[in-house]
Order: structure tokens, then C-alpha cells, then sequence
């Protein structure tokens, strides 16, 4: 196996996390110009950051995922996210193929490996528990910004095309990700009087990192195990790196 279960003791110990809202708590929302830029787009009070919170939830809450599922992932990993797969598409988890790739099974005297087999299992059982109600993903992602384009007013995040795909492995198996509204999503618009201070801000290499929220919409199971989520992108936060400065919010318009 690729790792080892540290991580699914992990999820036992808190490893998934009902976040509370998205941001900075105590900044301002529009922190820098290029936010002033990303207005028309972003929809969040400029000094209200506690009522921006409340509309990040309430925003959540009225576009729960597949099932009705409202529960957030916080940049799991990919043995998180591979159990969570199981529960949304109502599929029983492997656990004897599992099982045998845990070292604490196959390292163990044979006297002692029905013990262990069934702490292993039971830690798994809990894990998938706890990774029931999951219909939305938090995660971080390199930008992969495009230069400002200023015959359209825009840049592009190339990482919400709709060709992108986020990949997650766990337990021998690969969770794929896509984003179904990428095509909107991706397109950044900026007056160009404050697009050079955004290039300013993320330099040559146009370095930025993404902080994105998306729901679950559709589960696609592959052949032979992993399978594809489908994934509607709500919001996300752009921040100029290494700076960590904020560059824009930007809710995406519900299709």
C-alpha cells in the first residue's frame, strides 16, 4: 500500500472538519484592489467579514450536494476522500483487500494476527462513519494564472477549466475530480486600470495559490475501482504567493 492507515486514525481523531466558514475571520473581505476589481463578481460586503461568513454557510446550506449532503471536507486526503467516495455512491468499502495491505496485519505473528485484524477493521468501520454526510470539498490549489488578457478584461484560472482534473489516492485506488461549471467559473474579470496591480502582486510567474469550495453533484464509478466526482464550484479565494495576499473573492453564479 502506499501509506499506511496513519491517516485513517487521523480521521478518527478529528481529521474530518465541519468548517465554520471560509477566509480570513477578522480582515476585511475586500482587502486589496484586485478585489475592488473582482466586485461585480465576488457579491461580499466590503467591511461586514462576520455577515460574509454568515453568507458563506447560508450559501453552502442552500446548495447542499448530492443527496442532500451538507457535510464539508477541509483539504482531505486521499484516503478520506476515497471513503467518502463509498458513501456517496452507496458502495460497501473493500476491507479485506484493504486489510491486507496494513503492515500491522502482515508483519504480525500469526498468533496474533486475528487481533489485529480486528482493530484494523474496526478503525476502518469507524472511518467510513465518519465520513457519512460529505457533500462539499474545501480545497487548495496552484492557481495556474494567465497573463491579463486585456481584450476580453480578464484573466484566466486555469485550474477551474473544465478539463482540470484533482486526483486523490488512497487504500491502491484514485478518486478523480472535475469541476462541471469550470467553463464560468474560471474567467476572472478585471477592469484593466487594476489588472497591472495584480500582475504586480503575482509577479513574472504569475504565482497564486486557490482556495476553492465545491459540491458533490454526481458520482461516477470506474471499472475495477476509484471512480470520478462531479463537482459544481460555489466559491473560491485567490492570494498572490509568496505574499499570501488576497487578490479576490469570487462566488460563482448558481447555473
Amino acid at each position: 500500500m502506499r501509506r499506511s492507515f496513519e491517516s485513517v486514525r487521523a480521521v478518527l481523531a478529528g481529521a474530518l472538519l465541519l468548517a465554520a466558514c471560509g477566509g480570513d475571520a477578522d480582515a476585511p473581505v475586500a482587502a486589496s484592489a484586485g478585489e475592488a476589481a473582482a466586485s461585480a463578481d465576488a457579491a461580499v460586503p466590503r467591511s461586514e467579514p462576520a455577515r460574509a461568513a454568515s453568507e458563506d454557510r447560508a450559501a453552502t446550506a442552500a446548495r447542499p450536494g448530492i443527496g442532500g449532503r451538507t457535510r464539508e471536507l477541509v483539504n482531505p486526503d486521499g484516503e478520506t476522500v476515497v471513503l467518502a467516495y463509498y458513501d456517496l455512491a452507496g458502495l460497501t468499502p473493500p476491507f479485506d483487500a484493504w486489510m491486507q495491505n496494513d503492515a500491522r496485519i502482515s508483519m504480525a505473528r500469526p498468533i496474533d494476527k486475528q487481533a489485529q485484524r480486528g482493530i484494523v477493521r474496526a478503525e476502518l468501520e469507524a472511518a467510513v462513519a465518519a465520513a457519512r454526510g460529505v457533500g462539499a470539498l474545501r480545497i487548495s490549489l496552484h492557481a495556474n494564472l494567465s497573463d491579463y488578457d486585456p481584450s476580453y478584461g480578464e484573466f484566466t484560472v486555469r485550474a477551474l477549466a473544465p478539463s482540470s482534473i484533482v486526483t486523490f489516492d488512497g487504500f491502491k485506488q484514485q478518486i478523480s475530480l472535475r469541476f462541471s461549471n469550470g467553463l464560468a467559473a474560471q474567467t476572472w474579470r478585471v477592469p484593466e486600470a487594476e489588472a497591472q496591480l495584480i500582475r504586480d502582486k503575482v509577479g513574472p510567474f504569475q504565482n497564486a495559490m486557490l482556495e476553492v469550495l465545491v459540491r458533490i453533484t454526481e458520482v461516477q464509478p470506474t471499472p475495477g475501482g476509484g471512480g470520478t466526482l462531479i463537482t459544481e464550484i460555489i466559491e473560491y479565494e485567490l492570494r498572490a504567493e509568496p505574499s499570501g495576499d488576497r487578490l479576490a473573492r469570487i462566488r460563482v453564479a448558481a447555473e
